[in-house]
């Protein structure tokens, strides 16, 4: 499927070890033709870490996207009836924004872009980086599991040992679960063994 003219939502959360593995991702889209609409959380807004620094990183989703990120519930709630995506992706996707998500909570732009999308009936496309996912986490994981709409990026086991809970989508097959997901089909397998 192409991607050309498709419009594709972006929201990122605050794993910030992770983003490096996803901008790349990001400008693959872009690459193919989408339109990518970035949306961010607070935490991605206001928060350095050894990662890099907040400003550093919405300038690279600036660059990369060619439009500012969507930094307020008010300007992310417009993508629903009136600015409608064709998906909306969240990745990296915390296990913070995941418990909000499967418990119905809209309280970051990312949240609330994911609420418009999924009012439309249009598909959400999950990509999990959380230490968390085999732990408390797990309930709220299998509940978007099992949820009408919501498409996950494969994920495995990033470090068995020093983190047993911890779960991780491979970000290289974001771009191939957009694709499925807006034939509302899941990318299978969805567990997979990461190395």
């Amino acid at each position: 499927m192409s991607l050309e003219g498709k419009k594709i939502g972006f929201g990122i959360t605050g794993s910030h070890c992770t983003y490096e593995a996803v901008f790349p991702e990001i400008e693959k889209l872009v690459d193919a033709g989408a339109e990518v609409v970035p949306v961010v959380s607070y935490t991605v807004q206001s928060t350095d870490t050894k990662f890099g620094k907040a400003k550093d990183h919405m300038q690279r989703i600036k660059e990369i996207c060619g439009r500012d990120p969507i930094t307020t519930i008010p300007d992310a709630e417009p993508l629903g009836p009136i600015e409608p995506l064709d998906c909306m992706v969240l990745a990296p996707l915390t296990g913070n924004s995941m418990s909000r998500l499967a418990n119905a909570i809209s309280d970051t732009p990312v949240l609330m872009a994911t609420k418009a999308t999924i009012r439309n009936g249009n598909p959400v496309v999950l990509a999990i980086s959380t230490n968390d996912a085999l732990g408390l986490n797990g309930t709220n994981l299998m509940r978007l599991m099992s949820t009408k709409l919501m498409y996950f990026v494969p994920y495995g086991q990033d470090d068995p040992i020093k983190k047993p809970n911890s779960l991780v989508s491979d970000m290289t097959l974001i771009q191939d679960t957009i694709e499925h997901a807006l034939n509302f089909k899941q990318i299978q397998p969805v567990i997979i063994e990461r190395k």
